[in-house]
């Protein structure tokens, strides 16, 4: 079996079923697990380099209006690998090769090769795709054993909030762009209502949308979550420094209690693999810290009126 990864969440998965030496190339944007460094990228991203969010957003919008992706493939790359799967994914265009870019590079391979497409929109959803790789490539047992682990710990979180009362759980808004303000669509606001919050903003299963300031503010959302589409913490303190004078942040009550988190959007919330339950944890610690203990991955630590989550 040899296997191509086309988004990181795919690269996740396969190695969490155990897959990670028949993994033999990556997308440019798979840097977890550590040791896919190295691997050959048969991806390549077509958005201009050092670009600001607001520019990026506007570059993005553009060429979803006339290219309809913002990859391209590594076709020679792919030819030299001679993959026999490709794991790719059709959820959302922002973070995907063209469907019939990847369709008419592997028909043009010298030997057949199996395309999967993953398009999970709820956290149920990562879980068949675990099942849906691991049946491809001929790891069925490993991959429900993952996903056994994986919902074992979704049970625990969702336990210990089915006893936190309604009136103490917080509103709760998680953006994932800020230059313009996007929502966290998808599996986001499922994470929060486990993790005993309640998505004041919406679109549950449904990609993420541009809202207003006036949205935000009518929210009236008692904490409020950054954790940016491919963006770690640094870079998005970065976004978070320009927003300081802008006045319709600074009314929000989030901000105004110092109740505002950033996460690692770019390894955590933005990725539909298997750290999506390590998300959950370190959402359910920031929201209610008496009540969940701090995840593997949870590190909490003070910024001003606000905290990291990383």
């Amino acid at each position: 079996m040899r296997i191509v990864s086309l988004l990181p969440s795919a690269t996740e998965i396969i190695c969490s079923i155990g897959l990670r030496r028949q993994l033999v190339g990556v997308s440019h944007e798979c840097d977890f697990p550590a040791s896919v460094e190295g691997l050959p990228t048969v991806t390549q991203t077509l958005i201009d380099g050092g670009l600001g969010s607001a520019e990026i957003d506007q570059q993005v919008r553009s060429r979803l209006q006339t290219e309809r992706a913002l990859y391209s493939l590594r076709t020679e790359v792919l030819a030299e690998l001679r993959p026999n799967l490709v794991v790719s994914q059709a959820l959302c265009d922002v973070c995907a090769v063209a469907s019939t870019e990847v369709e008419a590079a592997v028909s043009a391979l010298s030997r057949p090769a199996q395309v999967i497409n993953l398009e999970p929109a709820s956290l149920e959803d990562v879980f068949h795709t675990i099942a849906l790789v691991g049946e491809a490539a001929g790891r069925s047992e490993q991959a429900w054993a993952t996903v056994v682990k994986l919902r074992r710990r979704v049970d625990a979180v969702r336990r210990r909030a089915d006893a936190i009362p309604e009136s103490e759980r917080p509103r709760v808004a998680v953006l994932e762009w800020l230059h313009p303000p996007f929502n966290a669509g998808h599996w986001t606001p499922q994470l929060v209502e486990l993790a005993g919050g309640q998505d004041c903003l919406g679109n549950p299963f449904a990609p993420s949308t541009t809202i207003s300031w006036q949205q935000l503010a009518d929210s009236q959302a008692d904490v409020i979550l950054v954790a940016l589409c491919g963006f770690g913490v640094q870079r998005s303190l970065q976004d978070l420094a320009l927003l300081q004078d802008n006045p319709s942040w600074r009314v929000l009550p989030a901000v105004q209690t110092g109740r505002v988190y950033v996460a690692d959007g770019n390894a955590y919330f933005s990725r539909s693999g298997p750290r999506l339950v390590d998300s959950l944890e370190i959402l359910a610690h920031g929201l209610h810290p008496s009540i969940h203990p701090p995840g593997a991955h949870t590190l909490l630590a003070p910024l001003r009126k606000s905290a990291t989550l990383a």
